[in-house]
């Protein structure tokens, strides 16, 4: 073997009795640790998020040193398709037109979907506001964005509020809002339907607001 790669038998014999440099068990080490919180997250961290775990546990690593031997290691971030709902139900018009003040309880309510990555996987949370006093009156979490957890969500705030009849509630055109199952919730207790645009978040200014200060916070 020697022979073959052009290497003296003595030159072999000394790399093998070398013993590991201090560098090379320091890399060792840090990588059964990347290995151990990259499984831990479904293999969805990539390296910047691995290094802030990393800190978070007291490791002196710069974010570089981890990239370097993720990729070394072929250990990579899963790389998700984007979501695209398909849908022939019909969409309800935006009877808001971004206009959030509210003269009294129970006149306008905004709901939303945002995932939320934690250290058990990632889970969905379904929130629906009152845009008269900025309060969550209703939510739900889940591991799947279905129609039940956003009706969850309602049912609470209905649970809440009592007489709601003639409420407009605003969401985005997901696939769980425009549901059957949530729309004959809503049509049940008089609640009026109010929609975004098509690709447009700010129609629902306040719950993204909210999104962001629970994510930041």
């Amino acid at each position: 073997m020697c022979r073959v790669l052009g290497v003296s038998r003595s030159g072999y014999y000394d790399w093998v009795n070398r013993s590991e440099s201090t560098r090379a068990v320091r890399h060792r080490d840090m990588t059964r640790k990347i290995q151990l919180i990259h499984q831990s997250t479904r293999q969805i961290y990539g390296s910047p998020r691995i290094h802030g775990e990393l800190k978070d546990l007291g490791e002196v690593v710069g974010e570089n040193t981890v990239a370097m031997l993720m990729r070394r290691n072929g250990i990579q971030s899963k790389v998700h398709r984007r979501f695209v709902i398909t849908t022939n139900q019909k969409v309800a018009p935006n009877r808001l037109q971004r206009n959030f003040k509210a003269t009294r309880p129970n006149q306008k309510w905004v709901s939303d979907v945002t995932g939320i990555d934690t250290r058990r996987g990632w889970l969905y949370l379904a929130t629906v506001m009152d845009l008269f006093s900025r309060k969550l009156i209703g939510w739900s979490m889940s591991d799947s964005n279905s129609t039940q957890l956003v009706s969850d969500a309602l049912k609470m705030a209905i649970s809440d509020r009592g007489e709601v009849n003639g409420v407009i509630l605003h969401s985005d055109r997901g696939k769980p809002y425009v549901s059957r199952e949530y729309q004959m919730l809503m049509a049940n207790h008089g609640i009026v339907c109010s929609m975004n645009r098509k690709g447009d978040c700010w129609d629902n200014a306040p719950m993204e607001s909210f999104f962001h200060s629970l994510k930041t916070e």
